[in-house]
């Protein structure tokens, strides 16, 4: 049997019957099979051709398993229902004992209290030996998948308990049983892998106390009579984006459903151009500047706030289209809670991120942020540890000038800000309901930069205004607001796990004193549990394991700032994320994709030497190995993705289209009237489906769209008219035009309600399936690039034109 398998592995990768290992190995991980003549004999090609056995295998392997775990699974599938209750009705009952009277008893509730506690601590410190931990591994897992079922958020607390309880244990075991080492260096390496761990444990658990109950506040209605309603300042800063950038925001703003004598709209502009006063004028809202650029966006709004007079104040990042329905939506918490200082909404992007362009994900697996702006607010809120994230959101003015307006001491002015109105008594609240949408970072550099700043803020705040410390916040406060600070902390710890199996690989150097297996035992229930608890909480708002992609990207770019701005909150300078770009043409961002590239070749070469020692030399410890191989096999994953983030993929769009399906009509020169609907728009253009009716190219015609009940009408010219689909461009719009427009698109009050209803939902091992083949997409873009890099450098050797022009 082993001898037929054999065969088969090798007829499908070209290996003779009596070849030796060293030929299994090189066409197995470096070419198939020999190429033929009329094949190219780069880098990219090469892998190409060893990269294509290994997926029809791992197809074939696949099918395989599936067919041979098929008749054990269908009778358990058959069976659970007969000795399981419904899971539907199970939940039903638990929660209607949760709410018995005799439950609220404080005896009664002290003393449940105290057996879980007693429990708890024998179920975490119980030593067990290989085959006790597999049983009790089985059990958690076997009632984990059974809870998941679930409906309501009471399994979600009960996946909450099984992730800390099995996390805990190994907490304890790793703890107490893998820390007797031998050498100092081995100490060194050891200690600090575990107070990496621990990290990752806190935040960990911090994270399930800040989204176990999301609040999901809905809108209060405002009363019907207007003059009740209070007078709101929309705030605009601008420092160096251009006016393209800006105009739709300030239109939008112009047409917000509120009264107009209680509503004005200011430009604050730190760029100080005259293009931006004109622009002001002819827009009917004011315009507003300063001698100087202290203190950046805060000081700008605080510039702006002694020379205004509304009692509240609305803040928009210039990229950020307001929709007409904002101030109706989020004002009524103010009118009912006098103690309510600030109500924030999303920030949603229309445009595709770094990750989602580079990665083809958009639209189809959440953002980076959407965990924080789905969920985390949300939690916060229950906690009333809303932040403030310096867009889309309202300040009631008194507060803010009680606090000394936006806060200077850090540059991430707007969590300190409600971290200040919090540490006063005032409460924030959190409306998850999108009433506005901006652009995202055009560049994977731009991202970085981004991130870097917020890392460096909250670490300074964590340093001079430590949540911990200090008074007037609640326990809970503390916590939130500690969990967001130490999360940007992340950059150390992701860096040691993404080395930490080199140091056996390179140097046979042991960081923790347990067998292979003990280490598997214990660590494998801790990664199942977590994960299966975040899908089931996080699940809509982060896929499975993108999380370890996110912070693969970024570590090595926070990992230093923040250190810095921890030991000296005064270091660094406040750095403005550049919005509205181009880039005109793909490349491989060779500059930020160093620290990637260094990491992949140190784990590449430590792989290359486990192999090595698993047949030649630590024979004697060939679970050490092969545990270290799967680590580093896992980290090389998660490097290729990080790399495959570096190509830079194609947007020559500077007006970015929206898919969405609107009412349209056209109207010809003819007289003729078409209704039609759309397919996208921008802010230049629309794309239509309709029957196409002898319209062609160059076409001049008008374009009508409503908003509500009242209709407008644009003039446009048909740039594109193929089958169904009809592209038409506007031409010569008026200041009016262009404001109506941006209210029948952009401004519209259902517009990004529908937004994510195409995502994927999140299942773990589709998702482990998905980062898998990111990572060999990562490779193979790697290769792509450094072959055709050294066929322009041999070009321009040889004296040849070079056909194409590659991006360092």
């Amino acid at each position: 049997m082993k001898r037929r398998g054999m065969a088969w592995v090798g007829r499908h990768l070209g290996v003779p019957a009596d070849a030796s290992l060293w030929l299994w190995l090189y066409r197995l991980f470096v070419l198939p099979r020999p190429a033929a003549p009329d094949q190219p004999q780069d880098a990219a090609s090469r892998l190409q051709r060893s990269l294509a056995p290994l997926i029809h295998l791992r197809t074939r392997l696949g099918r395989g398993l599936i067919w041979l775990l098929g008749p054990v699974c269908r009778p358990i599938a058959r069976l659970e229902p007969r000795l399981l209750p419904d899971p539907v009705a199970l939940n039903a009952r638990l929660e209607r004992l949760a709410r018995a009277p005799w439950l609220a008893w404080p005896l009664l509730r002290g003393g449940v209290f105290a057996v879980a506690a007693v429990v708890l601590w024998l179920a975490i410190t119980t030593p067990f030996t290989g085959f006790e931990q597999v049983l009790f591994f089985l059990f958690t897992l076997s009632l984990a998948l059974y809870v998941r079922r679930m409906p309501g958020n009471l399994p979600a607390l009960l996946l909450i308990g099984l992730s800390v309880l099995v996390s805990l244990r190994y907490g304890w075991w790793r703890a107490t049983q893998t820390l007797t080492l031998e050498s100092p260096i081995e100490k060194a390496l050891g200690w600090g892998l575990l107070l990496a761990e621990i990290y990752t444990w806190g935040i960990l658990i911090l994270g399930f106390i800040q989204t176990a109950w999301p609040l999901k506040r809905k809108p209060v209605p405002l009363p019907a009579d207007v003059n009740q309603w209070p007078t709101v300042d929309i705030f605009v800063p601008t420092y160096n984006e251009p006016l393209a950038v800006v105009r739709p925001t300030v239109l939008a703003a112009k047409g917000l459903d509120w009264p107009a004598e209680k509503l004005r709209i200011y430009i604050l502009d730190d760029g100080r151009r005259e293009e931006f006063r004109e622009f002001a004028a002819a827009a009917g809202v004011e315009y507003m500047t300063r001698p100087d650029n202290f203190h950046a966006k805060a000081g700008n709004l605080n510039h702006a706030l002694p020379l205004t007079h509304g009692e509240f104040v609305a803040i928009f990042d210039c990229d950020h289209i307001p929709n007409r329905s904002f101030l109706q939506m989020t004002m009524g918490w103010f009118l009912q809670d006098q103690r309510c200082a600030m109500v924030q909404t999303p920030h949603h992007f229309f445009s595709a991120d770094p990750f989602e362009r580079n990665l083809g994900t958009f639209r189809r697996i959440p953002n980076e942020g959407a965990l924080f702006y789905g969920l985390v607010q949300d939690g916060n809120d229950f906690w009333d540890a809303t932040f403030f994230c310096g867009s889309c959101a309202i300040l009631r003015r008194g507060p803010l000038m009680e606090v000394g307006g936006i806060a200077v001491e850090t540059v991430t002015e707007d969590a300190h800000t409600a971290l200040k109105l919090h540490r006063r008594g005032y409460s924030t609240a959190y409306i998850n309901i999108t009433q506005a949408a901006g652009l995202a970072t055009e560049s994977l550099s731009g991202h970085v930069g981004q991130r870097i700043r917020w890392a460096r803020g909250m670490a300074q705040i964590f340093r001079i205004d430590n949540p911990f410390l200090g008074k007037g916040l609640t326990f809970f406060q503390r916590l939130c607001y500690s969990n967001a600070m130490l999360h940007f902390f992340y950059g150390i710890p992701r860096l040691v796990f993404l080395t930490a199996p080199l140091s056996f690989l390179f140097f046979e150097l042991h960081i923790i004193n347990a067998m292979a297996s003990m280490i598997a035992l214990y660590v494998l229930p801790h990664i199942v549990h977590s994960n299966i608890a975040n899908a089931r909480i996080q699940g809509p708002f982060r896929h499975t394991f993108w999380a370890e992609v996110y912070e693969s990207v970024l570590a090595w770019y926070i990992a230093l700032p923040t250190t810095i701005a921890f030991i000296n909150p005064r270091l660094g300078k406040f750095n403005v994320t550049a919005k509205g770009g181009l880039v005109e043409e793909s490349y491989f961002d060779w500059v930020i994709s160093k620290p990637y590239l260094i990491l992949v070749s140190i784990n590449l070469l430590g792989f290359g030497i486990g192999i090595g020692r698993m047949f030649f030399w630590n024979t004697h410890e060939q679970g050490t190995v092969l545990l270290n191989l799967l680590w580093t096999f896992y980290n090389l994953l998660m490097l290729g993705a990080a790399v495959s983030v570096a190509t830079e993929q194609r947007q020559v769009r500077l007006s970015h289209r929206v898919p969405a399906r609107l009412p349209a009509m056209l109207r010809l020169k003819d007289g003729r009237a078409l209704h039609c609907y759309t397919e996208d728009f921008s802010l230049h253009g629309l794309g239509l489906l309709l029957a196409n009716d002898g319209i062609r190219p160059g076409d001049v015609l008008k374009v009508s769209l409503w908003r509500g009940p009242v209709e407008h009408v644009f003039p446009a010219r048909v740039v594109v008219a193929r089958g169904g689909n009809v592209g038409v461009h506007f031409e010569g719009l008026t200041l009016e035009q262009e404001a109506a427009l941006i209210q029948c698109t952009f401004a519209r009050a259902d517009i990004w309600a529908a937004w994510n209803n195409e995502q994927d939902a999140d299942h773990p091992l589709l998702g482990m399936k998905e980062i898998f083949m990111l990572g060999l997409e990562g490779y193979w873009k790697l290769a792509e690039h450094m072959g055709k890099g050294g066929r322009e450098r041999w070009q321009r050797l040889s004296g040849r034109p070079a056909t194409r022009q590659s991006r360092a």
